[in-house]
């Protein structure tokens, strides 16, 4: 069962990599980079301190970046366990597949899917009330996990499971932020 789900998961792959345009490559490897978000990085800074005074803020703050060392602390632990070859260093695809990078470390789960689907899930979940237009951030993590097949670097399952462990460590913090600012000593701040 685990080696056909692998083989779907390989044959997809090799379909999405596929549809790739070589006029859109310099998009795509744009998109990959994460200096490139930067500027959305700050803007989510700066939006929580508008909808919280100060020192909630910096708890919110604080809780958004451990939501991204959770993260990517996992991620990097279930990379090394699982210790799956990323598709671009596997022989018997790199005939048949586009390759835009060259990473060499693990593939499974995908950390540029799961740190952007925590972030934007936290980001979402504590400013939701604030602004209903906050959703269209999740474009990021989607643009950005579409772009690691693109560049031929992974596995749609890779894809599909670092978005769920985002989206659950997300959740995590967001729970326990609010617990500590419904703490008496943040009730005024």
């Amino acid at each position: 069962m685990f080696e056909q789900l692998k083989e779907w998961d390989r044959e997809l792959f090799v379909y999405l990599n596929g549809l790739g345009i070589e006029g859109l490559d310099s998009f795509w490897i744009f998109v990959t980079q994460e200096e490139t978000w930067i500027p959305l990085y700050i803007i989510m800074f700066i939006l929580i301190f508008v909808v919280y005074k100060f020192k909630k803020a910096l708890v919110v703050t604080a809780f958004f970046l451990i939501s991204f060392l959770l993260t990517f602390g996992l991620t990097r632990i279930i990379k090394a366990t699982v210790a799956r070859a990323r598709p671009n260093n596997v022989e018997s695809l790199k005939e048949v597949i586009r390759i835009l990078q060259e990473p060499t470390y693990y593939s499974f789960v995908s950390g540029h899917t799961s740190t952007s689907m925590a972030i934007t899930t936290f980001i979402v979940l504590m400013l939701r009330h604030r602004f209903k237009w906050i959703y269209i951030f999740y474009i990021w993590p989607i643009l950005f996990a579409t772009s690691r097949v693109y560049v031929g670097v992974h596995y749609p399952l890779d894809l599909a499971a670092g978005a769920l462990l985002g989206v659950i460590i997300a959740y995590f913090c967001y729970l326990v932020c609010l617990k500590v600012l419904a703490k008496n000593s943040f009730k005024d701040l």
